[in-house]
């Protein structure tokens, strides 16, 4: 799962990461109708509160929440079908949705996306050009309130150059499969032992405070 404050990258990351492998980007469903530019099952599931409600009585989403009236979640099914054979699947959720998954599948990997500095953060969001000076104080905000939250994730990855950023979860995949299948140093390759030396650095661990306050510093750097 990969999460973090708007502005960070996450969706750039997430297409970088599911590029050119089997790895598959969870696709959310909805009840809000479609933008001119959305497609079915690559952008989101749409339906219609009705079959949305009864797919909830009948346990089919791992998380889902109520937003301006309408509803968002993920659905087990499409998940689960591609775990079964044997790919990874990621998911780009927000932190309560995150802690929602994370209580059905508590094997499920946390990665927590930061960007390098606020002021960095804050230069991403204006960028945009989509939000009034009010709405980027209120994500800037928000964001501070996010990475609080830190200590509740597996790993910790600043985004401060794409490619890295990419590299460095591809890594804390490659890792958490070798570590799954509890193969030991003996029977991996030099790349295997890369990736696990480089998602050990990533690790959030006791760290958490550390790297909070070097973002609130405004000098944080990748591990």
């Amino acid at each position: 799962m990969i999460s973090g404050p708007s502005g960070t990258g996450k969706g750039a990351i997430c297409a970088g990461l599911i590029a050119g492998t089997k790895m598959m980007l969870s696709v959310s469903m909805t009840t809000r109708p479609p933008r001119e530019h959305e497609e079915e099952g690559k952008s989101y599931y749409f339906t219609d509160k009705a079959c949305f409600r009864e797919a909830v009585a009948e346990g089919g989403f791992f998380e889902y929440a109520e937003v301006y009236g309408e509803y968002y979640g993920t659905p087990k099914a499409p998940v689960l079908a591609q775990l079964e054979k044997g790919n990874d699947v990621i998911l780009e959720i927000e932190m309560q949705g995150a802690a929602q998954v994370k209580q059905s599948m508590p094997d499920a990997v946390l990665v927590f996306i930061l960007p390098p500095s606020q002021e960095e953060l804050r230069k991403r969001i204006e960028g945009r050009g989509a939000d009034t000076p009010e709405r980027i104080a209120l994500r800037l905000g928000q964001a501070e309130g996010e990475i609080e939250q830190l200590e509740r994730y597996d790993y910790s990855v600043v985004n401060d150059d794409l490619g890295g950023a990419i590299r460095d979860v591809h890594a804390i995949i490659r890792a958490e499969r070798l570590m799954g299948a509890g193969r030991g140093a003996k029977f991996m390759s030099p790349e295997d032992m890369a990736a696990i030396r480089r998602a050990g650095r990533l690790r959030v661990g006791q760290g958490a405070r550390k790297i909070i306050e070097s973002y609130q510093a405004g000098n944080i750097k990748k591990q």
